[in-house]
């Protein structure tokens, strides 16, 4: 597990294509689609594009559905 000094805190990220960049610290980030938390450690799914995080596949897929009409 990643040691964060503000474990509590919602982390501010700049998504990449294949990486993130933590711009505040933060234990966390919330999902786009679902609004659940996310601690950094799990994070596996965002949007570059939309800079979103995702909790789960399933969440990226619906954004991205919801995109593309």
């Amino acid at each position: 597990m990643l040691n964060f000094t503000n474990a509590n805190r919602e982390a501010k990220i700049s998504y990449g294509s294949s990486d993130y960049l933590i711009l505040e610290s933060g234990g966390y980030v919330v999902c786009a689609v679902t609004e659940k938390r996310i601690p950094l450690d799990e994070l596996k799914y965002w949007s570059e594009d939309l800079q979103e995080a995702y909790v789960d596949a399933a969440a990226s897929l619906k954004r991205w559905q919801e995109t593309q009409s």
